[in-house]
């Protein structure tokens, strides 16, 4: 079997889906490196990372089927779903014979995986745009999540509007990538094991802590309480850095 091989990054993955597209000899399969699992019958095509064919590809998406289907397919790809990159190559194949119309066929089993999965990562995104919490550590506003997904790229500038004159870090323990914001701009960057174990074990001033459980004191009404509607409203999965739910119990 022919696999091309892309990196971790979605112009990796339209740089291999412009060869894809173009090889004479088409690759039956195409996988992140992260998640090929590597056999003696596979005839392996390593795809380097083509800034001109990423943007031929994403403009071609964009212009011959729509912005929302672009959309759609980053969040797939930001799902880190393991067959993710064959998916998405073969609803970009569809969606260049069909155009826009391809969003109309729910009943295909490519249509209605890419609509799922990429709904899965937008609501995890949705949440945690309400569920991060920050310690200040050194006048800088800290936060470690452990998202299902690869959401930092797009939770960033929700932060960045929403905290646009602190300094700020959003750190994804399980794939120790973080957003680094100076009050100008954000970046997104890996952190040594040095700096990790210096956030993680950081003492907090208390400030924010103290303004959540407070908050979360004030509005919430004893008499009225409904913990079964606040344990789907707050899954207990994101409550391990939800200072106000660990101090109501």
């Amino acid at each position: 079997m022919r696999v091309f091989l892309h990196d971790l990054s979605f112009e990796g993955l339209l740089s291999a889906i412009y060869d894809a597209y173009y090889s004479p000899n088409k690759p039956e399969k195409i996988y992140c490196r992260n998640f090929y699992r590597e056999n003696l019958l596979d005839e392996v095509v390593d795809i380097k990372t083509d800034e001109v064919k990423f943007e031929k590809v994403f403009n071609a998406i964009k212009n011959k089927i729509s912005k929302d289907s672009l959309n759609k397919i980053y969040l797939v790809f930001l799902s880190e779903y393991e067959e993710s990159s064959n998916l998405i190559y073969d609803y970009i194949r569809m969606g260049f014979k069909l155009g826009k119309e391809v969003e109309l066929h729910k009943n295909n089993d490519i249509v209605l995986n890419i609509d799922k999965i990429s709904k899965k990562v937008a609501y995890e995104k949705h949440r945690f745009t309400g569920f991060v919490r920050f310690k200040e550590v050194n006048n800088v506003l800290y936060s470690s999540i452990e998202p299902d997904f690869n959401i930092l790229p797009i939770i960033a500038n929700h932060f960045k509007n929403r905290l646009a004159n602190e300094y700020f870090i959003i750190h994804d323990i399980k794939r120790n990538l973080a957003i680094v914001y100076d009050k100008n701009d954000y970046y997104l960057t890996s952190l040594s094991k040095s700096q990790k174990d210096k956030l993680l074990n950081a003492k907090d001033s208390g400030q924010y802590e103290t303004l959540w459980k407070q908050y979360f004191k004030s509005t919430n009404i004893k008499e009225r309480e409904n913990l079964r509607l606040q344990s789907r409203m707050m899954p207990k999965r994101y409550r391990h850095n939800m200072v106000e739910v660990k101090e109501s119990k």
